[in-house]
């Protein structure tokens, strides 16, 4: 990583002296999700060559914000995953998305769609706690080929990827169709009815889930 340094008594000037470079803040957003192997960052970062990668990695490292670590047997895969100064970085990583919505494009046309990493972060800049109170309920969300899991409960929301065998209600569709409802660029109704959505449990549930966690619901 290149040592370009504002030198300013600012904690803001010193907080984009750590993680400010380009690409560093969504190499953080991939890995709040959880721990990736190399190939799975490369692949959630289109546009990134592998060796910047591994060089904003490698400065993230020094800086304390990464660590790596080796997966036992039979996977024995090494992954990066954030120390807890890195985690500690999920709340402002999650106003600045909500700030950056005002942004977002008008449709998915000709931009990269959004990693599971970008839609958990999503999932969780847009949440809406106050609405979640008196609900308990999981939602296995089936994006692609990569599963989600999104439990509600008593307010506090939890996510983690793979499956689980106690959801109350799966959804199949693609990232673009997922997107298109999260944004309100595309409605429930004409999702499932024209079966870019497949819904195994409580059609219900769609909606709620939109309600509680979707830009249309930060907006209504």
């Amino acid at each position: 990583m290149k040592n370009r340094r504002y030198n300013q008594f600012c904690a803001l000037a010193c907080a984009l002296d750590v993680v400010g470079e380009r690409w560093t803040l969504l190499i953080i957003r991939e890995l709040l999700a959880g721990p990736r192997r190399f190939t799975d960052l490369v692949a959630g970062l289109p546009g990134i060559s592998t060796n910047l990668l591994s060089d904003r990695l490698k400065g993230l490292e020094q800086q304390g914000i990464v660590g790596r670590r080796v997966l036992p047997p039979p996977a024995g895969s090494t992954v990066y995953e954030l120390t807890p100064l890195g985690q500690s970085l999920q709340t402002a990583m999650i106003e600045l998305g909500k700030w950056g919505s005002q942004f977002l494009p008008d449709s998915l046309e000709g931009v990269a769609l959004p990693s599971m990493g970008a839609t958990t972060l999503a999932i969780q800049a847009f949440f809406h706690p106050e609405q979640a109170t008196a609900l308990n309920e999981t939602y296995e969300l089936h994006i692609d080929d990569e599963v989600l899991q999104v439990q509600v409960a008593d307010g506090a929301l939890q996510m983690c990827q793979g499956h689980t065998q106690h959801a109350d209600v799966i959804f199949h569709t693609t990232m673009p169709v997922f997107m298109g409802l999260f944004a309100g660029q595309l409605q429930p109704d004409a999702a499932v009815a024209d079966g870019l959505v497949q819904i195994e449990g409580d059609v219900e549930a769609l909606y709620r889930f939109l309600s509680l966690a979707s830009v249309t619901a930060a907006s209504g």
